[in-house]
């Protein structure tokens, strides 16, 4: 019997062995976007960095190396199917077509900016786009507490935000994403909050009560536009790698996928099962996607934070996928 996570309108059936891969790699998959066909981008850590699926999981073609993506963080889908990858250690966002010829690049290869400056880009970690003007919003980053605003043709516009706890600071903006309406909203993953701004850098909202969200996607197809947030966990930052195992499996502390409102209520709880490779848990969320047909798609950095610390050291898995379910199949749930 399938594993189901959720209850009531937000039902899904765990799928651990989802897609064809030609080579399965070993390391992570970083970030994960579906194009207006429902094709699916897996932004991974292996050698080669971009892997796209049809909506069967289907392979279809992968392109990229590890020179042009040493540290594969986002990937973001823009309303013209164009493919925006953003690589920490690199320094930069690129614009590329479907195929993988380099359109724009944003910032200079390898050269970041002098940490805590505010300039861009300190290990950037995200793109989301305004629907309306096609400006462009990048978070930075591991290094850097700021949200660039760019105009469509790569002009940097401003910037917002400084390091801090305090409302409109950031403590590790990891993702970044936009509404219908053009609303920005940031995961400021060391502060366990998402901040919601204007596209002018106005704060509107803080979410709290939430563990390290460090993907983050909202579903613009459908008309509730629902906030789909991966939570890492808020304990091993601060515990260290060396003794993750333990740390990690506490009540409440993730990992686990967050559904919400975008008026910032809670509207449930997927894998909130403690960190590990058991049926319905989750490992180390990283990235998230939402299908057309609503199944939520979860690539984690398992390697980094699980698979590198066994002893011995192995693969782990490294992507989910949550088909949602209609009422009439939640008959089953376990």
């Amino acid at each position: 019997m399938a594993l189901k996570t959720g209850g009531g309108d937000y039902l899904y059936e765990v799928v651990e062995e989802w897609g064809e891969m030609p080579n399965r790699w070993t390391y992570d998959v970083a970030g994960v976007a579906v194009d207006s066909k429902g094709n699916v981008y897996m932004f991974n850590r292996g050698d080669t960095p971009v892997v796209v699926l049809d909506r069967g999981g289907k392979f279809l073609h992968s392109w990229g190396d590890k020179k042009m993506f040493p540290r594969a963080h986002g990937v973001t889908i823009g309303p013209d199917d164009s493919v925006w990858l953003t690589d920490a250690y690199d320094h930069t966002v690129r614009k590329c077509s479907a195929e993988g010829k380099v359109l724009m690049t944003i910032g200079v290869s390898g050269q970041p900016a002098k940490a805590m400056s505010g300039a861009p880009f300190n290990q950037c970690t995200h793109v989301a786009i305004d629907p309306h003007t096609g400006d462009f919003f990048v978070s930075d980053g591991y290094l850097n507490a700021k949200v660039h605003k760019y105009a469509p043709d790569g002009r940097l516009l401003y910037s917002w935000g400084q390091a801090g706890n305090d409302p409109g600071q950031f403590n590790l903006p990891h993702n970044i994403a936009t509404d219908r309406d053009g609303f920005v909203y940031v995961a400021d993953r060391h502060n366990n909050r998402v901040q919601v701004f204007t596209a002018n850098g106005k704060l509107e909202h803080i979410w709290t009560g939430m563990a390290m969200p460090c993907g983050m996607c909202i579903d613009t197809r459908s008309p509730e536009q629902l906030c789909y947030i991966g939570e890492l966990s808020s304990v091993w930052w601060t515990q260290g790698l060396g003794d993750f195992w333990d740390s990690w499996n506490r009540p409440g502390m993730g990992p686990r996928v967050s559904i919400y409102s975008l008026d910032g209520r809670l509207q449930a709880r997927l894998c909130d099962n403690g960190q590990g490779e058991g049926p319905g848990q989750l490992i180390a969320p990283h990235g998230m996607a939402v299908t057309p047909e609503g199944d939520i798609l979860v690539a984690e950095v398992s390697w980094a934070l699980y698979g590198s610390q066994l002893k011995p050291s192995r693969p782990v898995r490294n992507f989910l996928r949550l088909t949602k379910l209609k009422r009439s199949e939640q008959q089953t749930h376990v």
